[in-house]
């Protein structure tokens, strides 16, 4: 076994990586046999409007996950990071108990999420369901209703397999909730692709690595892509210790694209619903001399010329099946660049596993 090989077993966060599309396919099967998601869409069948709320990655899987749950079921749905519960709790519109909240919180002992719970439940009012991968947690005695998803539970203190599962989970109650049997099916093909093709994906990162170094990351993706984008800055950031920013693609035009340089990597998620424009930004800014990483369902002529690495997901069916996969790629780039920088991705720099406040 060479000393990368090596480093590799003995570190938390690369088997957890690895280890997501065999993890989806289990959270899956469990899901589908579920009592509680069944008790849940019993519960909030009358709801008519849906909030999604966590912390740091926790709050950008609610983004990504609200934008799931309007596009499928075509009723309202927001995130807000649990922060602003406590603070601001007037932000919250709730009229009559149309609303229903979701909080999301790896370990479920996440202070800020606990305590959003209890207040939203408590003080105002608003039914509470709570995701997590821990059993017996404290955010599952503060909500209504929790899923629990113990086989994405992790070690490392950087969330990759809890924050995929999650959203794959919240996507799974809203397809149930919209009648949409079929974007189940579809991801467990997705869970399947993904088991079978994370290998090759890591050899490509690794090799991309190996061959760059930046001064700058940016992340850019639209729609439910753009909370996809922002998880992948955090990636980068956390494990690297890497300067990361994210924005919608096509905002970037509109000031942003100043800093652009050869020592600027780029990485574009392409949607299929707006490839065509996002497409155009990606193609100037390799134009500005920008490194560019592309991760698309299929990329078109023009994106293969323009992009130095292409990964391609190959995924049928609505494209909010490929949420999940996009951020494997750059759950890979943040830990490839801390190695290459002789960082350990399992002990980032000034972070915990929870962030629990006294």
């Amino acid at each position: 076994m060479s000393m990368d090989k090596a480093r590799h077993a003995e570190s938390h966060t690369w088997k957890e990586i690895q280890s997501q599309g065999a993890v989806w396919q289990t959270v899956l099967g469990e899901l589908q046999e579920s009592r509680v998601i069944k008790d849940i869409l019993h519960a909030t069948n009358s709801k008519r409007e849906w909030l999604f709320i966590g912390c740091g990655t926790s709050f950008y899987l609610a983004e990504a996950a609200a934008l799931s749950w309007t596009i499928l079921t075509g009723q309202p749905a927001r995130a807000i990071a649990a922060s602003e519960v406590l603070l601001f709790p007037k932000l919250i519109q709730a009229e009559g108990d149309g609303l229903q909240a979701v909080v999301i919180s790896r370990s479920g002992k996440t202070s800020e999420a606990v305590r959003a719970a209890k207040v939203l439940r408590g003080e105002l009012k608003i039914s509470t369901v709570g995701i997590t991968c821990a059993a017996g947690s404290e955010l599952e005695a503060a909500c209504d209703e929790t899923i629990v998803l113990r086989a994405a539970d992790e070690q490392s203190t950087v969330m990759t397999r809890s924050f995929t599962s999650m959203l794959i989970s919240l996507q799974v109650l809203a397809a149930r909730r919209a009648g949409k049997p079929a974007f189940g099916d579809k991801l467990k093909e997705m869970a399947e692709g993904l088991a079978s093709r994370v290998a090759g994906i890591s050899e490509e990162m690794e090799s991309f690595v190996g061959r760059h170094s930046f001064a700058d990351y940016i992340f850019l993706g639209q729609g439910p892509f753009h909370g996809i984008a922002r998880e992948a800055a955090l990636k980068v950031m956390e494990m690297s210790c890497s300067y990361s920013q994210f924005f919608h693609a096509l905002e970037f035009r509109h000031g942003p694209k100043a800093i652009v340089s050869p020592a600027t990597c780029l990485t574009f998620f392409l949607s299929e619903t707006g490839y065509d424009a996002e497409a155009e930004v990606l193609e100037e800014m390799k134009d500005l001399g920008g490194v560019i990483i592309a991760v698309c369902n299929r990329a078109s002529a023009e994106v293969r010329r323009a992009s130095d690495l292409v990964i391609e997901l190959g995924a049928d069916g609505d494209e909010l099946v490929r949420l999940a996969p996009s951020i494997v790629p750059c759950q890979l780039f943040g830990y490839f660049s801390g190695l290459r920088k002789g960082l350990n991705p399992d002990q980032p720099k000034n972070l915990t596993r929870v962030v629990i406040l006294d």
